[in-house]
């Protein structure tokens, strides 16, 4: 069977009933609406389901980046979190400087197409929206496949793949990784002549 490839947009206040339409399916994550680590001090007060629904999209109708969305076809099938830093609460513990750091918080797939790579593609995709956004690095926070926890924050080893590298740790679980966006290309070492 061959595989039909991800067209990747952003979610915008144009693209927000195919979110909405993903995020209703069977199996997404509609009890968060990805807020759980967006939502400031006064939104966790009001964390049922359609309080986050309607936080995310007062973001998006704000014109906020909150992600990106993977389309096989006309169907929304796969979402990334990914946006600056600066629009997130408590991620990293030593941040630092959020100028140009963009962060990947959560992956989803709809069920009937896990294993099928379409989260690497997503973080594929993530990397260059953030690039696009000027970005200087993009940030995740992946777990080890044993982790009972964060699994939706991605696996180390799809980030490693993807050229991340580990900058520290959050918690026992979270591994802090990055991809910087502004080095500039390795340059290939010339051999020295024999004298």
């Amino acid at each position: 069977m061959t595989e039909t490839p991800l067209e990747i947009r952003a979610v915008t206040p144009r693209t927000w009933s195919d979110f909405e339409r993903l995020f209703e399916s069977k199996g997404a994550p509609k009890y968060c609406w990805c807020m759980a680590w967006r939502a400031s001090t006064a939104e966790l007060k009001h964390a049922k389901p359609a309080d986050r629904k309607r936080q995310i999209h007062e973001r998006v109708r704000a014109e906020v980046p909150v992600g990106i969305l993977g389309y096989q076809g006309s169907e929304p099938v796969a979402w990334c979190s990914v946006a600056p830093r600066s629009t997130f609460r408590g991620l990293a513990s030593d941040a630092g400087e959020d100028e140009g750091v963009w962060s990947i918080t959560c992956f989803f797939v709809r069920r009937p197409l896990r294993h099928a790579g379409l989260a690497r593609a997503m973080l594929a995709g993530a990397v260059e929206h953030a690039q696009r956004h000027g970005a200087r690095i993009v940030e995740g926070y992946p777990v080890d496949p044993e982790s009972p926890s964060y699994r939706y924050m991605g696996f180390v080893s799809m980030f490693a793949e993807a050229g991340f590298v580990e900058v520290g740790r959050e918690g026992t679980r979270r591994h802090r990784m990055q991809l910087r966006l502004d080095a500039p290309p390795a340059r290939a070492r010339r051999p020295r002549k024999k004298a």
